[in-house]
């Protein structure tokens, strides 16, 4: 006898079905029975115990490195947007010799005005897309959107996983937008934002996560910062945890970016210390880690050239 059930999101789920597809059995191959407590624990444990280690210049330079400098501002304006990127080419012309900041992070109508003025080497171009903060829209217009921000520029694409479809069970639905999105990117790195802190557990963020690598994330990132709840220590545990055993079972490096109200030096330090602790080491690079910030870079800055420096 097969048992349908309804979760409230206009689809009947058929049990059987559901514990066939290929995405239940994916997620099996996984712990993701996990108890926030613990991971409260556990996060706040490992912080206390290596961050100091990881208080040096040559941490702070790479942090710096690592940053997703960003501005998504419904007040942007095409000379913002410019005159935001002039400074990332000031930086480079100034400190010759300090690794500039990852990539630019905008809305994808401001990529071509980031690639025309951008000077500086090695910084990309990063968009979101596909319907930012929400991810609710069509699918067409998320499709259509990601592929005029690559040919207008875009080296990277953020896009929010449909939170509503993974919430309400519909694995498939939600992986095969991802599956598209990666698609259109092609060899260009796809970031996942799980939005975290609507998940309401470590158990999800963990399923979220790995459901997200398996479709083709390139990056799984915590938050748009757009929602109340952003970046927490412990959903970045969870997911470097995942990240990490992801890794161990299929030999793929996926990379981890914390976003949304890291606006200070420590907190950069907590989720660096979060990566190198639980990733090792050949994650602490811009490949491989960003942290997608405004207001860090100057503080950074501050402490890297050991004066005050409000550049950004």
């Amino acid at each position: 006898m097969e048992h349908t059930h309804d979760c409230n999101c206009g689809h009947e789920h058929h049990d059987h079905e559901e514990m066939q597809s290929k995405y239940t059995l994916a997620l099996s191959k996984y712990n993701t029975h996990l108890h926030d407590d613990e991971i409260m624990e556990k996060v706040n444990q490992l912080i206390s115990k290596h961050i100091d280690e990881n208080n040096t210049l040559e941490v702070k330079k790479r942090l710096f490195n690592c940053i997703d400098l960003t501005t998504l501002k419904c007040t942007d304006t095409e000379e913002s947007v410019m005159k935001f990127t002039e400074k990332v080419n000031e930086l480079a012309d100034k400190y010759p010799d300090l690794e500039n900041v990852a990539a630019i992070c905008v809305y994808p109508n401001m990529a071509e005005i980031v690639n025309d003025t951008l000077e500086a080497d090695h910084v990309n171009i990063a968009c979101v897309s596909g319907g930012f903060p929400s991810s609710q829209t069509f699918m067409e217009v998320k499709v259509a959107e990601t592929a005029m921000a690559l040919h207008t520029g875009a080296d990277e694409i953020d896009i929010v996983l449909p939170v509503g479809k993974f919430l309400c069970g519909d694995y498939e639905g939600m992986c095969d937008e991802i599956e598209e999105l990666k698609d259109i990117c092609g060899e260009k790195p796809l970031k996942v934002i799980l939005e975290t802190g609507v998940l309401r557990s470590a158990s999800n963020i963990k399923k979220a996560a790995i459901l997200a690598m398996y479709s083709g994330a390139d990056f799984i990132k915590t938050s748009t910062g757009k929602e109340s709840i952003s970046a927490t220590p412990e959903a970045a545990l969870v997911m470097c945890e995942a990240i990490r055993d992801y890794y161990k079972e299929t030999g793929r490096k996926v990379g981890f970016k914390a976003a949304g109200g890291i606006d200070n030096v420590q907190k950069a330090l907590a989720y660096y210390t979060i990566v190198k602790e639980t990733l090792g080491e050949e994650w602490l690079n811009n490949k491989l880690f960003r942290i997608g910030t405004s207001r860090l870079a100057n503080s950074l800055l501050t402490e890297i050239l050991g004066e005050e420096v409000k550049v950004f």
